[in-house]
């Protein structure tokens, strides 16, 4: 019985090894995928990109809610950049489908 636990265990131990290389060469070959391409690049049109537009207007409006403090303490462009030049870029100035 124990000889037989053994070979099982080494042959399930083989059988692992072999299958997860070959499982990388699938999921390398999935991400090429034209289907998968065109959801990604779907749901970036219907989703993520008014997504991002939401957050560039909402950016704005903070940081017009906050430039007197920003312009107290110094900080008024790095202010800019993180509330309105970056989901700005994010939301147009990228590649469609491109996260």
């Amino acid at each position: 019985m124990n000889g037989i636990l053994k070979h099982v265990i080494v042959l399930l131990t083989v059988m692992a090894l072999v299958t997860v290389p070959c499982m990388a060469c699938f999921a390398g070959e999935l991400e090429q995928d034209d289907d998968l391409i065109a959801g990604k690049m779907a749901s970036d049109a219907l989703v993520v990109r008014p997504l991002g537009l939401c957050a560039t207007v909402i950016g704005g409006a903070v940081f017009v809610i906050s430039l007197p403090f920003s312009a107290l303490g110094g900080n008024t462009k790095p202010a800019y950049d993180y509330l309105v030049a970056d989901p700005f870029k994010f939301t147009f100035s990228r590649p469609l489908g491109d996260f």
